[in-house]
C-alpha cells in the first residue's frame, strides 16, 4: 500500500511524543554547555527575536538619548549617508519598522487616489508567487480568486485585524507562479509550500511580462523580495552576481513606466542586493534583523519616488519652504523616534566604513556550516544544498532536493506550521537547546546574532558551531523518523 504525503505527515504528528523524546536523548549527546543552552539561536534575522546590537550602535543610542537633538538633523544625516553609497540620485527615509516602510511605499506609489470627481479606479500590482509574500503581496485583494485565502493562517492574528487588515482600498495583487518552482502541499497544517530552488529565471521573467501585458491600463506596479539565495528562487545570477529575475523585473517595470518595490527586510543594507543593479524604485530593509541596528525600517529609493514617501512620513519639506522637515503627516504613526534614527545611522556607518566586520563572520560561519555538514554526510545523504549570502547575512541550508525522484524526503513544513507550532524540525531544535528560526519550505538561513556574535561584531566560533551541529543533528533525526514511518507503513 502506497504511503501518501497526507499519511506521512499524519504519522509524523502521531509520533511527535516519541520524536521529542529522541530529541531529549540527542540533546544529552550533543552536550551544549549549560551556560549556552537556550541562549543561542539559528538566526537573529527575525522580528520576534532580533539579534544583539553592535557596541557602536549602543553607544550612539546612549549618546543621543541624553541630548536634545532635532530629528530633522538626524534624518538628513541618514540621507547623506545613504547618498554617499548609492549616489545623489537616491534618497532615504526611516520608518518604525520594515512593514511600516512597505505600508507607506504602497500607499504613496501604487494605491489609487481617492480624491476627485466620479468613481475612483482600481489598480493591480504584480508579485511572483514566492516565499513569504504575505509581507509585500498582501496589500491588495489577490488575483486570481483562487488565492483569496492564501494568507488566512499567517501571522499571530488573522482576518481584518491581522494580515488581511493591511489591504488597501482599490488595490489588487496579481500573483504569478514561477516556472521551475514546485508548489506542493506539505506539513502537518497541510498548506502549499513554494519550493523555489530550481526557478527558471528567464522563463519566470517571461511569465511576469505576459501577466503585465494582460493587465493593460489597470497595472500600477511590481513587487518582489530582494533576496539572493536559491531557496528563495533567486539562485540564477548575472555575471556581476545580481539575481537575474529581479533585474528582469526592474527592466519590465521601467518599460511599463511603473514602480518596482523590492522588499529586502531580511537583507543587508549597503552590502547586499544593490537597488541600482536590479532597477527597483524602492528597497525596504529591517535594520534590526541583519544590520545590527535598532527596530526600524529603512526605505532607500530613487529621488523621484522618495518625494511621495517623505511627504507621507512628514519629513519632506515644510509648506512655507524648507529642504527637510520632521513634522506630522498621514503616516506619523510610523515614525521611528530619535533613538532608532541615531542607532540606524551608526549601524549604516559601520556597514559602509567597516564592511569586513560584517563579511568576516559570514565567511567564517560558512566554513563552520560546511565543516559540520561534512560530519553528517553519511546520515543525511544527498539533496542538501548550502549557499553563502552576504545579503542574507549568513548561510542558507536547503533540503528541497531530498524529495527528488518521486520518493519521500526529509519532512517539509509550511509557514503555517511555524505559526501553529506544528513545525517538527523547530520543535526538535528547541529541545536540543537552540532557539529555532524560520525553517519553512525546506529552507533555513543561519545567521550570527543570537548568542553567536560578540559586541564588536566578531563571530563566537564555538557557539556558531553548536548552532550548526544542532541544525544538522535535528535534520538527521527528522530524516530517520521519516524513513521509519515509511518502513512501518
Amino acid at each position: 500500500m502506497q504511503l501518501y504525503r497526507i499519511d506521512y505527515y499524519q504519522r509524523l504528528r502521531e509520533r511527535m511524543p516519541d520524536i521529542l523524546a529522541d530529541a531529549d536523548r540527542l540533546a544529552a549527546e550533543l552536550a551544549i554547555p549549560g551556560a549556552r543552552r537556550g541562549g543561542i539561536g539559528i538566526s537573529g534575522a527575525n522580528s520576534s527575536c532580533p539579534g544583539r546590537l553592535h557596541d557602536e550602535v549602543l553607544k550612539a543610542i546612549e549618546h543621543v538619548s541624553s541630548r536634545a537633538v532635532p530629528l530633522v538633523r538626524l534624518g538628513d544625516e541618514l540621507r547623506r549617508l545613504v547618498k554617499s553609497v548609492y549616489g545623489d540620485a537616491y534618497d532615504a527615509a526611516l520608518a518604525a519598522n520594515s512593514e511600516a516602510g512597505l505600508w507607506v511605499s504602497f500607499n504613496a506609489l501604487i494605491t489609487p487616489p481617492l480624491m476627485g470627481h466620479g468613481e475612483p479606479y482600481r489598480v493591480r500590482y504584480i508579485v511572483p508567487y514566492e516565499r513569504h509574500i504575505e509581507h509585500h503581496g498582501s496589500y491588495g485583494r489577490p488575483v486570481p480568486a483562487g488565492y483569496k485565502d492564501i494568507f488566512a493562517d499567517r501571522g499571530a492574528t488573522a482576518g481584518e485585524l491581522g494580515l488581511l487588515g493591511r489591504r488597501q482600498e482599490l488595490l489588487d495583487t496579481v500573483i504569478v507562479k514561477l516556472p521551475g518552482a514546485r508548489y506542493e502541499v506539505h506539513g502537518i497544517k497541510s498548506y502549499i509550500c513554494p519550493l523555489l530552488f530550481e526557478v527558471e529565471a528567464e522563463a519566470a521573467a517571461s511569465a511576469i511580462r505576459r501577466a503585465a501585458e494582460r493587465q493593460g491600463p489597470w497595472l500600477g506596479g511590481f513587487a518582489s523580495l530582494a533576496y539572493d539565495t536559491p531557496g528563495y528562487g533567486y539562485g540564477a545570477k548575472d555575471a556581476d552576481g545580481t539575481p537575474l529575475l529581479q533585474r528582469r523585473m526592474g527592466e519590465i517595470a521601467q518599460e511599463c513606466g511603473l514602480p518596482y518595490i523590492a522588499d529586502n527586510a531580511s537583507g543587508m543594507p549597503i552590502l547586499g542586493t544593490d537597488i541600482r543593479k536590479i532597477g527597483a524604485d524602492l528597497m525596504i530593509f529591517s535594520m534590526d534583523k541583519l544590520a545590527g541596528g535598532p527596530c526600524a525600517g529603512l526605505i532607500v529609493g530613487r529621488e523621484e519616488a522618495m518625494v511621495g514617501i517623505r511627504r507621507a512620513l512628514g519629513t519632506h519639506s515644510e509648506r512655507f519652504g524648507t529642504l527637510s522637515a520632521y513634522g506630522k503627516s498621514g503616516f506619523v504613526a510610523a515614525d521611528p523616534g530619535k533613538e532608532a534614527l541615531a542607532g540606524s545611522i551608526a549601524a549604516l556607518r559601520l556597514l559602509r566604513d567597516s564592511p569586513e566586520t560584517v563579511i568576516a563572520p559570514i565567511d567564517l560561519l560558512f566554513e563552520i556550516v560546511r565543516d559540520v555538514r561534512a560530519t553528517y554526510a553519511d546520515e543525511l545523504g544527498s539533496g542538501i544544498e548550502i549557499a553563502r549570502s552576504v545579503n542574507s547575512g549568513g548561510v542558507e541550508v536547503n533540503y528541497q532536493r531530498t524529495w527528488d525522484g518521486g520518493g519521500l524526503g526529509i519532512p517539509i513544513f509550511s509557514h503555517e506550521d511555524r505559526i501553529a507550532g506544528s513545525n517538527v524540525l523547530n520543535a526538535i531544535i528547541a529541545r536540543l537547546g537552540v532557539m529555532p528560526s524560520v525553517a519553512d519550505d525546506a529552507s533555513i538561513v543561519i545567521t550570527p546574532g543570537i548568542g553567536t556574535l560578540a559586541g564588536d561584531g566578531t563571530l563566537i566560533e564555538e557557539a556558531a558551531r553548536d548552532v550548526a551541529r544542532t541544525l544538522f543533528a535535528g535534520l538527521a533525526l527528522l530524516k530517520r523518523w521519516g524513513e521509519r514511518i515509511a518502513r512501518e507503513h
